[in-house]
């Protein structure tokens, strides 16, 4: 398996395409070729997933860093993919070290950057024929998102999991290392607290 030396952590051009295989259907098979040395396969994982990843180190905290969180934790899953146990899910195991990289790099700067979110999963392709309607649109989800911003730590980050990435309970609990128990009832505060500060603009 090659070793990647450091100068490979700010990019993730070294996933360049080596094989003349066809690339593989799922995640298992990606992640067995890779192991095998075949790069090409694991840049399949990374196509799959920077997307998530991206929005994860965003939400979490990575702000204008979130680029490089993710080129970070694709470097080391890679690193750690031996480790990885087959019979769990890729996505989950990759977001925690995603969370884990946006915890550190956060903790190292001293501050918390403001979320880079645009609450609503992609922006509207089509014009809006109600001008007033779009702006009130906006203005809740500035709302929404402030709201967000107020959680305690823990709270948002379960609110985040759950409902902004939309991952399972246990995926939440795997992602950000916690017990099952914590991710309820951090969400169930958190949402609290949310319908408490913007109402009906919550749903």
């Amino acid at each position: 398996m090659p070793v990647l030396c450091g100068k490979d952590r700010s990019k993730l051009s070294f996933f360049a395409a080596g094989s003349a295989k066809e690339p593989p259907t799922d995640d298992d098979e990606a992640i067995i070729r890779s192991l095998a040395g075949d790069l090409a396969a694991y840049e399949v994982l990374v196509a799959r997933y920077s997307a998530v990843a991206h929005r994860t180190a965003a939400l979490l905290g990575a702000g204008d860093e979130a680029e490089d969180v993710v080129q970070e934790a694709f470097v080391k899953a890679f690193r750690h993919l031996a480790g990885f146990r087959r019979e769990a899910a890729f996505k989950p195991w990759l977001l925690r070290i995603v969370a884990n990289e946006t915890h550190t790099m956060t903790r190292s700067r001293g501050r918390r950057t403001d979320l880079a979110l645009k609450i609503g999963a992609e922006p509207e392709l089509r014009t809006p024929v109600d001008p007033e309607g779009a702006a009130i649109a906006t203005d809740r989800r500035s709302r929404l998102l402030d709201a967000v911003r107020t959680l305690p730590e823990g709270e948002r980050q379960a609110v985040v999991c759950r409902y902004f990435l939309q991952l399972t309970e246990a995926e939440t609990a795997e992602v950000l290392g916690c017990p099952l128990g914590s991710v309820k009832s951090r969400t169930f505060r958190g949402l609290a607290k949310l319908r408490k500060e913007v109402g009906d603009e919550l749903s």
